[in-house]
């Protein structure tokens, strides 16, 4: 007896960790596949070199990695795609986490308006001359071009600079920023509802307990319709 209570114990403990092994594992593969976009790893002497190196960070291919605390799995903090062959940026996604991007030595004919909607880290980056920072010079601190190269430093923060209601945003809402040139609003306590025009807390038990009950509802019947048509064994 005592060592079926030992093991039933240990199964959620198990079951816990095989679930975080196979989340980490799917991070693993689905996130860093950017880190292997195109061939070779991130050199020290270039600027994610020395920004993942100052950083405390670790070079995974074309990608510096950092965890800020050991219960979170690593995370892109720079990516370095230069020399890629690259013509078109359309899905970074998977870096919207990262603070420096090199997207310089590339035959780029066109960036993605959303393709950097989501970086809310996004602090620097490089690029061909000829392409415009996203979102415009009006998105960042200070642009600057040098050596064929075009430098977009310090993203600004979209939404108005005292944390309160923006202009951006219905009334009842607040701003924030959602990468260069991009916002998003979310209701100020106390509203909610279609931009943000009710007051009041979101009545979870009115809608929820309805939604809870008719599912249970449903879930009998088709159990007890399929029941009566089995067949005796």
């Amino acid at each position: 007896m005592k060592m079926k209570a030992g093991c039933s114990q240990l199964k959620p403990a198990v079951l816990i960790l095989v679930f975080n092994l196979c989340f980490y594992g799917s991070y693993q593969v689905t996130d860093l596949q950017i880190c292997e976009l195109c061939s070779g790893a991130v050199l020290n002497g270039t600027a994610v070199g020395r920004f993942c190196s100052s950083s405390a960070g670790r070079i995974e291919g074309r990608c510096c990695l950092r965890n800020d605390n050991t219960s979170d799995p690593e995370h892109i903090i720079g990516l370095d795609l230069s020399y890629c062959s690259l013509t078109h940026v359309e899905d970074l996604h998977r870096a919207s986490t990262a603070v420096m991007i090199d997207l310089s030595l590339n035959p780029i004919v066109n960036i993605s308006e959303a393709a950097f909607q989501g970086f809310i880290e996004l602090n620097y980056m490089i690029l061909p001359e000829d392409i415009f920072c996203p979102g415009g010079n009006t998105s960042w601190e200070k642009v600057e071009v040098n050596k064929g190269n075009r430098f977009c430093e310090g993203q600004k923060d979209t939404c108005n600079q005292t944390g309160q209601l923006s202009m951006n945003c219905p009334e009842n809402s607040l701003c924030a920023s959602y990468g260069p040139s991009f916002f998003e609003c979310s209701c100020a306590d106390a509203y909610h509802g279609y931009k943000c025009l009710r007051e009041g807390e979101f009545p979870l038990l009115q809608v929820f307990a309805p939604l809870g009950a008719s599912t249970f509802v449903i879930s009998l019947l088709l159990w007890l319709t399929q029941r009566r048509k089995a067949e005796p064994l």
